[in-house]
């Protein structure tokens, strides 16, 4: 039997999954990292706790797989897109990764819209926006001059944990559409939009497709992770496209609602929809993209809630689910870094509104569920808007998915049947991409019909979706009321 061996890194963890090449998951193991907030609206991490991470994930599957690494056929990691890492000309890192829920690039991004919005959105795909590369690029030549001097590599996450294993510096196409330093009609890097944050394409790894095997493991690595030296790994891409491709995502019209750190409602489309308010990027299938909606906290809102007030996921779940549809009268908005779909707004924050004294930590509970929830109505609705034609049942995936209750209350208020995997996870579709890189499957459709198992199917109670679309009335309402307020503070 040879395996498969996917990690993923989140927004707070990582995870890795040891696929076979029948197609079954033999074991997972998680590792939580911490995210840094070392200033109003900054968010960072310490590369170091990735590579920390990697190594006992590594070793840990392993162990409880009880099999050989020279067993292991090809390794494959993913992270969130467009979080970035500037190194010197040693490949050591000059600071803390810029993760891209970082919002203090908002005076940048403004500038960039106002002076080269057509031709960046032209290129990209995208408007300047806090959650890009170039404008956090932008905001440390201001900010930091003098780690910027030093700059001579850029790195995106899962690059730079790669390059820990192989030594090799490289990105896939898909990463780099998340830069706003790549045009996206010539796939290659453009000097003009380099230009406007004073670095050079030189500065930026060479672009190579996401299944190309890059190089192996070295022996430093391999002593360091448990791995055997000489692995192939590929070069790999970001953790949606993967959960996309996980949960089998893989034909127009498919669509995937996710709840991950962040929230997205994704449809697989011939070709790229351009629009001010969506995320475009390619799927790994040629022609096909996943144009969707985007909410900054999604699963990052129940996991700074957990952290700040206490208890687990489970213990939590339990009670909110005694609490009624909404948390009788308390409402909970996720803009804890500003907000995407549909106001590309970072001034945004997030807030309890509604606070009783006869709520107790339960409705809290149920009201961050409801939020997000309800965010993700916000983006739906959107997009409903634009007329991009998708079916009628949804595959949910992301760290979300496994809680049964956020899972109803996800499908009662979108209205929309939710299919549930046996995994979505990133991992495994990393895991899967590096099969089809070493020819264990033949390609993207027969990786998903060996490997993705649909488990159950969750459908909305349309008494609850009619009782949310009432609530929803009053989320948007509470929007309306405090975005001036947040706009004029952020002055």
């Amino acid at each position: 039997m040879r395996y498969l061996l996917g990690i993923d890194f989140g927004g707070g963890a990582s995870k890795a999954t040891l696929l076979g090449e029948n197609g079954a998951i033999l074991c997972e193991h998680t590792v939580e990292y911490p995210t840094l907030y070392p200033a109003p609206g900054a968010c960072e991490q310490a590369p170091e706790d990735w590579i920390a991470a990697l190594c006992e994930n590594t070793k840990t599957v392993l162990k409880k797989a009880n099999i050989s690494p020279f067993d292991i056929a090809a390794v494959a990691v993913d992270s969130a897109t467009h979080t970035s890492l500037v190194c010197d000309g040693e490949y050591r890192p000059l600071r803390p990764a810029m993760h891209w829920t970082d919002s203090r690039s908002r005076r940048e991004a403004d500038a960039l819209r106002e002076q080269y919005g057509e031709e960046i959105f032209a290129k990209t795909f995208h408007k300047p926006d806090t959650i890009w590369t170039l404008p956090q690029l932008l905001w440390l030549k201001g900010n930091e001059p003098e780690v910027f001097s030093r700059i001579a590599h850029i790195f995106f996450e899962k690059d730079y944990i790669r390059y820990f294993l192989t030594d090799v510096y490289c990105t896939d196409y898909i990463e780099a559409e998340g830069s706003m330093l790549f045009d996206c009609n010539k796939m290659a890097w453009d000097e003009a939009l380099c230009g406007l944050c004073g670095i050079t394409a030189a500065m930026l790894p060479p672009i190579c497709k996401p299944t190309d095997v890059i190089g192996k493991v070295t022996e430093e690595a391999a002593a360091a992770t448990g791995l055997a030296a000489g692995t192939p790994v590929i070069c790999g891409t970001t953790d949606t496209v993967m959960e996309v491709f996980a949960s089998g995502a893989v034909s127009p019209g498919d669509v995937t609602v996710k709840l991950a750190t962040a929230g997205r409602i994704c449809v697989i489309t011939e070709g790229a929809r351009p629009d001010r308010h969506l995320v475009n990027y390619s799927h790994i299938i040629e022609g096909l993209w996943y144009p969707g909606t985007a909410t900054k906290s999604a699963a990052a809102s129940y996991r700074w809630y957990r952290d700040t007030f206490g208890g687990d996921y489970r213990e939590l779940d339990g009670g909110a689910a005694k609490v009624p549809i909404g948390a009788e009268g308390l409402f909970f908005h996720p803009y804890l870094n500003g907000e995407l779909t549909p106001y590309a707004d970072p001034t945004l924050c997030g807030s309890f509104v509604g606070v009783r004294a006869t709520h107790t930590k339960a409705h809290f509970t149920r009201a961050v569920l409801e939020g997000v929830s309800l965010s993700l109505l916000d983006n739906k609705l959107y997009l409903d808007g634009l007329g991009i034609p998708y079916k009628e049942t949804a595959t949910l995936i992301g760290g979300g998915a496994k809680g049964p209750l956020w899972r109803q209350i996800t499908a009662d208020v979108l209205g929309l049947t939710l299919q549930i995997t046996e995994s979505s996870d990133s991992s495994l579709g990393s895991a899967m991409l590096a099969g089809i890189a070493v020819g264990v499957f033949a390609d993207a459709e027969a990786a998903v019909a060996k490997c993705v198992k649909k488990t159950d199917t969750v459908y909305p109670n349309l008494e609850n979706a009619a009782r949310y679309k009432a609530l929803f009335d009053t989320y948007k309402r509470i929007h309306d009321a405090l975005a001036p307020i947040y706009r004029e503070n952020a002055r």
